[in-house]
């Protein structure tokens, strides 16, 4: 057993940090002000060939693993960039894993490279405003009318619709009153008709820059090349990208926790209250002695669920618990850095109330933890299903 980072993925931290750096605090701060999309970061990330750092070689990825992708993802939200830097870029790390795997030669040929280098920015639409986390029963319909999918329906908090030129859309192709089990939905990734498809921003607490949305989808005709896989086994393509992406979210909290731990240890050594630094009383030591390890203990599962994953092992324990851990962890580093701070805690220049803001993001999404807890009770601790 061995928890140390092999060399490459010092180096891939490093480098990492080194993309970040021009990125500071207040760089983030005003793209929290002005809601633009932090283009120029992402760009950096694109021209020093990370977006792909997951993806297959032969398309132009590094070929490297889920761990490597969580350390990344957990090196740029740490840096400062929180969740609006990680957000940013989080569909290009690993969004496109179903056509990785279920894809022919020819779409992964045609898909892969574009979102790796970078020109292509994608979103993901599988949420509806009346189906939440039941997703097999989705209404969204896509009924093929010779070589094409007319799709018509809803989605619901899909980030980056503002931006993308390519959507990874779920959608029914079988009315669900037909279905057994899970099938029934097909997965497509196509154009982002923005003719066909209506995009209203949704106004919301934190991560402005990153923009999440309502889609109305009104006759967007998918060539039938556009479809991955077979019909109506949609479902079970995404289901494979749902380990990774909670053990993602999971790492994006950590490091958004770790960001604010840092500058709430920083200024408990820096203000001084009755001639002495705030941080020699035990009454501010102790929270933040206690949210690094919990932020320690959460990346050590989030760790093993990379692991585990990358080795080909089931994870799903284990990526559950990453996210569920990681989150909480990382939410309550930001709430002890803001008490840290007192009223400045509650002031924009100090940055923690960002962190704040940005934190609620991974305790909602992909999952909530109430459903997590549900998981855990029933797959590990052989209880009933309770809903």
């Amino acid at each position: 057993m061995n928890f140390a980072h092999t060399p490459e993925q010092e180096q891939i931290k490093a480098a990492i940090e080194r993309v970040c750096a021009p990125f500071d605090a207040d760089y983030w701060h005003a793209r929290d002000d002005d809601g633009a999309f932090p283009e120029d970061f992402y760009r950096a990330l694109a021209d020093a060939g990370w977006l792909g750092i997951a993806m297959p070689e032969e398309y132009g990825g590094a070929g490297l693993g889920i761990t490597e992708a969580a350390l990344m993802m957990h090196t740029i939200s740490a840096s400062g960039a929180g969740l609006s830097g990680a957000s940013a870029v989080h569909m290009n790390i690993f969004g496109l894993h179903p056509v990785v795997v279920h894809g022919s030669q020819e779409q992964k040929a045609r898909m892969l490279p574009p979102l790796i280098a970078g020109r292509d920015k994608a979103c993901f639409g599988v949420t509806e405003p009346n189906t939440g986390l039941n997703t097999l029963k989705l209404k969204t319909r896509a009924v093929r009318e010779g070589d094409h999918y007319v799709v018509h329906g809803q989605k619901v908090f899909i980030s980056t619709a503002q931006q993308a030129s390519k959507i990874l859309l779920l959608a029914r192709t079988k009315p669900v009153e037909e279905c057994r089990g899970t099938e029934g939905l097909s997965l497509f990734y196509t154009d982002f008709d923005r003719s066909k498809i209506e995009v209203h921003e949704i106004p919301k607490m934190g991560r402005k820059c990153v923009d999440t949305n309502q889609l109305f989808i009104d006759g967007l005709r998918i060539p039938v090349e556009d479809r991955i896989g077979e019909e109506n086994k949609g479902f079970e393509y995404i289901l494979h990208g749902m380990n990774p992406e909670r053990i993602l979210i999971a790492c994006e909290a950590i490091g958004l926790g770790r960001a604010a731990l840092a500058r709430g240890a920083q200024y408990a050594g820096e203000r001084e209250v009755f001639g002495r630094p705030i941080g020699k009383n035990q009454g501010i030591q102790h929270p933040l002695a206690e949210r690094w390890m919990e932020l320690e203990a959460a990346y050590l599962m989030a760790m093993k669920a990379a692991w585990l994953y990358d080795q080909h092992q089931p994870c799903g324990a284990e990526a559950n618990a990453a996210k569920f851990l990681g989150a909480e962890a990382g939410f309550r580093a930001c709430e002890t850095a803001i008490f840290t701070h007192g009223g400045m805690g509650y002031a924009k220049e100090f940055h923690v109330e960002r962190y704040m803001r940005e934190s609620w993001i991974p305790r909602l999404a992909p999952v909530s933890p109430q459903l997590i807890l549900c998981f855990i009770a029933e797959k590990v601790l052989g209880l009933p299903k309770s809903y």
